[in-house]
């Protein structure tokens, strides 16, 4: 997977957004402080926001161009967006909740195991439950499958652990290996942990005020 992100810029109120990388691993971590425009970076990508200039391509294919006045509809980038609310929908059970991205692979065109998805995350014993009875620990799995079932040829995931505490992220960081070394879906992971950085990514771009200070492996940057 190749994502391009070339001289994207967005007005935020503090800074300027304004990034301009090619990335190629598995799992990129964007790191950085709160308020940085790490959720903004996503945003854009995902389509959710317009930038003010940028082309962003996705393994060859454009998803925006504000030069050539191309910007894809969001349902059509085939990017599953895991944001900090997980945004799960209280009023559907576990499989109805799984059962919306699943919807979506329709139209991404379906390339995940949707059985192996629940075994992995370890979640069919939850199927038949209420959000509002899951742990914290058990709504991440939950959101983390719904993401996966629609077929995302890109993963984008905003500090999925932050609301956890150490011993629960640490419970749930092994999934998030084996979801990685098993489905190969290209993902940038949010954080400003530097542990889950070491733990998952193989390159960490490190954001602040909207510009990238720093890039390399886990090992060879300060976090």
């Amino acid at each position: 997977m190749k994502l391009q992100l070339n001289t994207l810029r967005l007005a935020l109120p503090q800074f300027t957004l304004s990034v301009d990388v090619e990335l190629t691993q598995v799992c990129t971590a964007i790191y950085g402080p709160s308020g940085a425009g790490k959720t903004s970076l996503l945003d854009v990508i995902a389509g959710l926001r317009q930038p003010q200039s940028a082309r962003i391509a996705l393994a060859g294919t454009v998803l925006t161009d504000t030069n050539a006045s191309i910007a894809l509809p969001v349902r059509e980038r085939g990017i599953g967006y895991l944001p900090q609310d997980l945004a799960l929908f209280p009023h559907l059970s576990v499989r109805e909740n799984v059962e919306f991205g699943a919807t979506r692979s329709v139209t991404n065109g379906s390339r995940v195991d949707h059985a192996r998805v629940l075994e992995v995350l370890e979640i069919e014993a939850l199927l038949q439950r209420s959000i509002a009875d899951l742990s914290g620990g058990e709504r991440q799995r939950v959101a983390l499958a719904r993401a996966l079932m629609s077929s995302p040829r890109l993963l984008l995931l905003d500090e999925p652990l932050a609301s956890l505490d150490t011993a629960l992220k640490q419970r749930i960081i092994p999934y998030l290996v084996r979801l990685r070394d098993e489905f190969q879906i290209p993902t940038l992971y949010v954080t400003h942990d530097a542990d889950e950085v070491r733990a998952l990514c193989g390159d960490v771009l490190v954001l602040n005020r909207g510009a990238i200070i720093a890039r390399g492996k886990p090992d060879e940057v300060a976090l």
